[in-house]
């Protein structure tokens, strides 16, 4: 029953996939987290089925990557792009620790979170459209590894402020368990998408340690910590750039054949 509990907390909070309603306490949430990738491999489940859709029926790769990007938002209801867009109006401040933290409460938009979340999507699109097969299917993958890594990150790293989402999920998680099961979700990830993509995987595990390192160090250096509008940003940016690592390689096997 806990663990069934702890399914609804995770995708009740992470998603906007239906769940049964009920009043969950501290001990409803100790679990939770590991549930988390689940959600991604639900994203990474229907984006694949939407390519192969797209290739039975030759609709065209610009719709193709148009709903691509749709899919996460929908199935998240733009849970990690508001983390994103808070990330990057704060770090756009120039301003102190504080007053990026000031901005990150902020409920208004600020003009760089949208130029820079408009950068992001075209990035994505342009990834998304020079795709091959295999490129789409390890894109997939990474729906779950990026959030295999977040969770992790969020029970392991050091936190910002002691209130927010991120906090109560870090202080109500069973820490050793969390991470135990979150590193095998991430293991078999990455064990089944590289045996059956080899160096489209191996490069976009290269994107997401790329992007780890870029999370750690803005998280600590402008921050003081992470927090749950970083660790949205985090998943955004992981995604994306492990796009980009699989669209390069897409375009490079395709300039070899020919």
């Amino acid at each position: 029953m806990k663990l069934l509990k702890s399914i609804v907390v995770a995708f009740s909070m992470y998603s906007r996939i239906p769940m049964p309603r009920f009043n969950w306490d501290s001990e409803d949430m100790e679990y939770h987290l590991i549930f988390f990738p689940f959600i991604g491999a639900i994203i990474g489940f229907l984006v694949y089925w939407w390519r192969q859709f797209t290739v039975m029926f030759y609709i065209g790769d610009i719709v193709f990557s148009a709903i691509a990007i749709v899919i996460p938002i929908v199935i998240t209801g733009g849970f990690h792009i508001d983390g994103y867009m808070d990330t990057s109006d704060a770090l756009a401040s120039w301003g102190d620790k504080e007053k990026r933290h000031e901005i990150l409460k902020d409920s208004h938009i600020g003009a760089f979170a949208v130029i820079r979340l408009v950068a992001l999507g075209l990035i994505l699109f342009s990834a998304l459209f020079l795709m091959d097969d295999n490129a789409v299917m390890a894109w997939c993958f990474s729906f779950v590894a990026a959030r295999c890594v977040s969770g992790i990150c969020v029970v392991s790293s050091k936190k910002a402020k002691n209130d927010g989402i991120l906090s109560t999920s870090a202080k109500n998680a069973k820490d050793k368990v969390v991470i135990i099961f979150l590193a095998i979700e991430f293991i078999l990830c990455a064990l089944t998408a590289g045996y059956l993509l080899q160096w489209y995987w191996t490069v976009s595990l290269a994107a997401l340690v790329i992007a780890l390192i870029r999370y750690i160090y803005v998280a600590y250096s402008k921050f003081g910590g992470i927090t749950g509008d970083l660790a949205g940003w985090f998943v955004c940016s992981a995604e994306t750039l492990m796009a980009v690592a699989v669209a390069v390689l897409s375009v490079m096997g395709n300039a070899l054949i020919f």
